[in-house]
């Protein structure tokens, strides 16, 4: 019996745009933090706990969604994922209509919420575009597309966040309303197209240990420890770096849309980044690139410390006229908001570095380990909090030092953490 082949353009095309929903629901609650300081006089370390609570629902799905996964294959873990998403987005917009005294605890439930559907997203995108494209060559082009797409995203969400609240001096949740219509009618056409689709099912090994067991012997190897401790590291200073940003420039006469579209620029030279780290990534090992790149972050991060905030430079960048329209041009911003921005340009290829040097040797411990680093995503959340608890302390300058540290462990990693002492092959359980 002959098979017609399937067309899989739409399937393809949603699930491209959950790459990019990765990105925007998680960077929303970053540049969140200016409205909640702004509605709920929060401090900073409380206006990155939407943040927090975004990321530490990594540690808390990370293992079952792994699990979940296996029971019940991709397609239903991305239903369910979706689904949650839709849930936890209507949380945060439920919020805004929420009594003052409750609002700021229905949106940390409402990002917890989302962290879930975030974390279920990223364990399943790849492998499902990967499938959708036939494998080989063109599964990975897709996966280059949705990562993109992602980059593009996660560009866009601060600009949009700062276009909603504008220089309104007590910005509201209801200011961001827009945005989260528009997520959950994205999250609501996806579940219901890929809910009617017949897709592939991607293979899914069946390990023959227990998923304890697997755990347990990747803990055995050093260089895998001291490496998720490296994807922690990363992903706190991923995010803080722009996060504090944010608020600070908010904070300060640049105002806070100008403050969105400057930290909506890191994340465009991370992009670029990215583009640049697939043109020679097969050229360039893993630990040049890491050390490299932690280097460049270390330079520009100490040059974000100990310039003068009163010196002042113009930053390319979109910018908003009094009138309402958007233009590009160039704004005054202080150096200092430049050395931060760039340092995009260094963190934009350490995952893939990190993780490619954290699994060399693990064997049949590498799925395992793989949810180990999805748990530790958490540090997207923790570090920043840490950072933004310094910013009211000492400043957000010197709250910078949390970055510095950061990239100090990164470039440890990549020169010494990194070496592998032994290999599955040689572990005995």
């Amino acid at each position: 019996m002959e098979t017609k082949k399937q067309n899989f353009a739409l399937p393809i095309f949603m699930m491209i745009l959950l790459f990019g929903m990765i990105a925007f629901v998680t960077n929303l609650a970053a540049p969140m933090g200016i409205v909640l300081k702004d509605q709920f006089g929060a401090t900073n370390f409380q206006g990155l706990l939407g943040n927090m609570a975004n990321f530490i629902a990594y540690a808390v799905m990370g293992i079952p969604g792994g699990i979940l996964l296996q029971r019940v294959g991709y397609k239903k873990t991305a239903l369910i994922a979706i689904a949650v998403g839709f849930i936890g987005i209507g949380i945060q917009y439920l919020s805004g209509y929420a009594s003052q005294s409750s609002a700021f605890t229905v949106y940390l439930l409402g990002a917890f919420v989302a962290g879930f559907s975030m974390c279920l997203l990223n364990i399943v995108v790849n492998p499902m575009l990967n499938t959708l494209g036939g494998g080989g060559n063109k599964g990975n082009q897709l996966i280059q597309v949705g990562g993109s797409f992602n980059s593009v995203m996660a560009t866009f969400t601060p600009t949009f966040v700062g276009i909603l609240i504008g220089e309104a001096t007590k910005a509201q949740i209801t200011d961001v309303f827009p945005l989260m219509y528009s997520a959950m009618g994205v999250f609501a056409v996806i579940f219901f197209v890929l809910m009617a689709v017949r897709i592939p099912e991607p293979h899914a090994e069946q390990a023959t240990e227990k998923l304890g067991d697997l755990m347990s012997g990747a803990l055995k190897f050093r260089h895998f420890v001291l490496g998720a401790v490296a994807i922690f590291v990363y992903v706190g200073v991923e995010v803080g770096t722009p996060g504090v940003l944010n608020l600070w420039l908010s904070d300060s006469p640049v105002g806070k849309t100008t403050a969105g579209f400057v930290a909506g620029t890191y994340w465009l030279l991370m992009l670029a980044g990215r583009l640049v780290g697939a043109s020679v990534g097969s050229k360039v090992s893993s630990k040049l690139m890491l050390g490299v790149t932690s280097s460049i972050g270390l330079i520009f991060i100490l040059g974000a410390i100990l310039a003068p905030t009163s010196v002042e430079v113009s930053l390319p960048l979109f910018q908003r006229s009094a009138a309402g329209a958007l233009s590009f041009g160039l704004a005054e911003v202080p150096i200092n908001a430049m050395f931060i921005v760039l340092v995009g340009l260094s963190t934009s290829i350490m995952w893939g570095s990190i993780f490619n040097l954290a699994v060399e040797g693990l064997g049949r411990y590498t799925a395992a380990a793989s949810g180990i680093f999805m748990v530790l995503v958490c540090g997207g959340g923790i570090l920043p909090a840490i950072q933004g608890k310094v910013a009211d302390i000492a400043g957000y300058i010197p709250s910078y030092w949390v970055i510095f540290i950061g990239l100090a462990y990164l470039l440890y990693y990549a020169l010494i953490g990194s070496k592998v002492h032994r290999r599955a092959d040689d572990l005995v359980i």
